[in-house]
């Protein structure tokens, strides 16, 4: 399978299975087109006919760029077939019983009250609660026992707002340090926070134990604070803005994510991008709202074409501003053409259920902080860890050859099938799709592969 598409100038032919990114001219890129359909007959004819008449482009040229498709796919990186669906499972197999994070929900309670939260503000449809240090110590530890062989084990300490149980989360770092070396592990610590309790406490304790910190604003101060309220319905664009200003300086302007949510208020979220970078912020991400079916803030089909074309405008600001030598980092559009993921973990999806999980402030477990407070989806708890074997199963199962819907998407190997939460709330199963999201992945796709394509040609187009 292949995939072509012309965005920024250049002419872009991605190889699905082989995973080869080629950048041709027009002749090469119209022949592609042509090349599973048509014999060399008919093809070369429709060519002379398209071109015949260009005098930059002789019946040899035609011939010649034939001819080096054809050199490509008999090398695999061209039309490679799809070899990979026995390979489905593999790495969950061979990893099985072996987790590496954790997402600590140290408080299921917030200090802003965000219309648009999954988590129902904070709480995840339950009761208001905070994690015990006796709950997080065990948290670690069944992280320990239950990590094998792995040495580096990540920790998110999340929410609701983490901060508002800030003691506990400096103490179960503490006592991480103290017990890591005994183990032969190593803990690599993420914050996640709205920014309204970052002090120079805070700002100290993050530089110091926190490997990366996440950081919520929604871009211009209107939408922001249009969501993003305290109890009171004050916004907090104001309050958390110098924050963060100054924790990333302090951090060196390395280290975090500056991450937005754009919904159907703000579908033109390049703007608050703008804003972000206006602000001295370089690391970010804007990420479609996840909500009920129906919710006021989510995407509409009329919202597509701008959010579709908001993705392509990025692009060429990430390209200009590289020109200007103001470069900035996009989450979405990280890619790497020559590595990247193994192809067991590109076709094994993100881990959720499995080598990932979310523990409450009670120390229940769960799939991922998506499926906190579905009962159904408990899976067991720090103590006596997983029991819920069946849906654990399920999660195990879950991979891109799993979803019938990705079979014949280009994009398969580079989203592994998605997530798991979005095709549950879109389908209700874990297994189905969320055909929204998968929209913009694709265009988010398309548009990384072309900033990295134009940063390693250094801007020349074909």
């Amino acid at each position: 399978m292949i995939h072509q598409y012309q965005l920024g100038g250049y002419n872009i032919v991605l190889d699905v299975c082989s995973g080869a990114v080629h950048v041709v001219d027009e002749v090469a890129y119209d022949i592609i087109g042509l090349y599973p359909k048509k014999s060399r007959e008919e093809i070369l004819a429709a060519m002379k006919e398209k071109y015949g008449a260009r005098e930059d482009i002789t019946d040899a040229d035609l011939e010649e760029c034939f001819d080096q498709v054809e050199a490509l796919r008999a090398a695999g990186k061209l039309f490679a077939p799809d070899t990979f669906e026995p390979m489905a499972g593999k790495l969950k197999e061979k990893t099985a019983g072996v987790v590496k994070a954790l997402c600590l929900h140290v408080a299921h309670t917030c200090n802003l009250n965000c219309s648009y939260c999954f988590a129902a503000q904070g709480n995840y449809h339950g009761d208001r609660a905070v994690m015990s240090l006796e709950v997080g110590k065990q948290a670690l530890d069944f992280l320990i026992a239950n990590s094998g062989s792995r040495r580096n084990l990540e920790v998110d300490f999340f929410g609701g707002e983490p901060l508002m149980n800030f003691q506990v989360v400096k103490d179960l770092v503490a006592y991480a340090r103290e017990i890591e070396k005994k183990h032969n592990k190593n803990f690599r610590f993420t914050l996640t926070t709205n920014g309204m309790l970052i002090d120079d406490d805070v700002i100290d304790f993050a530089n110091r134990e926190m490997s990366n910190v996440v950081l919520s604003l929604d871009g211009r101060k209107e939408i922001h604070d249009r969501f993003r309220v305290d109890y009171a319905g004050k916004g907090s664009w104001e309050r958390i803005v110098p924050k963060f200003q100054k924790l990333v300086e302090a951090r060196g302007g390395k280290n975090y994510y500056m991450r937005g949510t754009f919904t159907h208020a703000n579908p033109d979220f390049l703007k608050d991008i703008q804003q972000m970078l206006e602000l001295g912020f370089n690391e970010l991400s804007m990420e479609p709202v996840v909500c009920a079916a129906g919710d006021p803030s989510e995407l509409t089909q009329e919202d597509l074409p701008i959010v579709l074309e908001q993705y392509e405008k990025l692009a060429e600001l990430m390209l200009e501003r590289d020109r200007e030598g103001r470069p900035f980092t996009f989450y979405h559009y990280m890619i790497d053409l020559t590595g990247g993921p193994c192809i067991y973990k590109r076709i094994s999806g993100c881990g959720s259920g499995t080598e990932y999980m979310a523990v409450t402030p009670w120390g229940d477990l769960y799939p991922c902080h998506q499926f906190v407070g579905d009962e159904k989806f408990k899976l067991g708890d720090v103590w006596q860890g997983v029991t819920n074997k069946e849906i654990q199963g399920e999660f195990a199962a879950c991979n891109v050859y799993a979803r019938p819907d990705c079979r014949d998407c280009w994009a398969r190997l580079y989203c592994s099938g998605g997530c798991a939460a979005n095709a549950y709330h879109a389908t209700g199963s874990v297994t189905g799709i969320y055909p929204y999201g998968c929209e913009l992945f694709r265009k988010r796709m398309e548009c990384a592969i072309m900033v990295a394509v134009a940063r390693q040609l250094g801007g020349n187009k074909q």
